[in-house]
């Protein structure tokens, strides 16, 4: 019986931290941001990797970069990004446009 007694402490306090971490991981984010700031933050980033790459592309052209590899990275970020962008911009707009199509 004095083994039983003896993990009940240890139980207890393992209870209490899943509990807290439970209650953490359920609860509402307090400091998130609107959506609007959020794809204006993406959009930035975006237009800043379209930026990078175009300045390592004229490096590379006038000399000053010799790793082709790099410039070819940048340009693929670059494109990827833009094609992320262009389609969810597609989507939303085939959700704007479904939900102006509905009945009321």
């Amino acid at each position: 019986m004095t083994q039983i007694s003896s993990m009940a402490g240890p139980i207890s306090s393992l209870r209490a931290q899943l509990r807290a971490q439970a209650e953490a991981a359920l609860a509402p984010e307090v400091n998130s941001s609107p959506f609007t700031s959020r794809m204006g933050d993406a959009l930035k980033e975006v237009a800043n990797a379209q930026n990078q790459a175009a300045n390592i592309t004229k490096a590379y052209e006038l000399g000053m970069e010799n790793d082709i590899s790099k410039v070819m990275i940048s340009q693929q970020v670059s494109s990827l990004g833009f094609q992320l962008t262009l389609n969810v911009r597609n989507k939303m707009l085939s959700a704007y446009k479904d939900i102006m199509n509905m009945p009321v």
